[in-house]
């Protein structure tokens, strides 16, 4: 005999929680690889380790830093955003990365002068298989700080993207 028991609240939250992870990991991924077919790169897979490692990092920069765009120097390639609203969705971090692909130049493989493109380049880096994002509002509840973290990493001297 099957009987039904009701959750306790903390099981739903939960399941909310991880239901808005995936929600929030499917977009950050749709978006990575829809620029990434745009150069007819493979597409990246989500990877857990590297989402650990950004979540880890994300809530370390929002509880120790104030959310300050600081890189990690960590193993992995890695992307920062900062937006001013609390509710920033992870394409807006994507977006805001591959609009520096209007100053990437191919021909010299550099940035166009006085302007960053290695945000772009490291979304669509050839080498880079596994992704991992990670997203936290910002302790005064003003802003978002975004990270993905990139394996292989990208943005080698020399190396073009793709």
């Amino acid at each position: 005999m099957v009987r039904a028991v009701e959750a306790p609240a903390t099981t739903l939250i939960l399941l909310q929680a991880i239901k808005i992870s995936g929600d929030a990991s499917n977009e950050f991924l749709r978006t990575h690889n829809e620029q990434r077919r745009t150069v007819n790169e493979v597409a990246l897979v989500w990877n857990v380790t590297l989402a650990s490692y950004a979540q880890q990092y994300a809530e370390a920069q929002r509880d120790l830093h104030g959310c300050a765009l600081e890189h990690s120097n960590g193993p992995y390639g890695e992307n920062l955003f900062w937006s001013g609203s609390p509710s920033a969705p992870p394409a807006a971090a994507v977006e805001d990365w591959v609009a520096e692909k209007e100053f990437y130049d191919f021909e010299s493989n550099t940035c166009v002068q006085g302007h960053e493109c290695g945000h772009y380049t490291q979304v669509v880096w050839r080498d880079t298989l596994r992704l991992g994002c990670a997203s936290v509002v910002c302790n005064d509840d003003m802003g978002t700080f975004i990270i993905c973290s990139y394996d292989p990493p990208g943005n080698f001297i020399g190396q073009r993207p793709f």
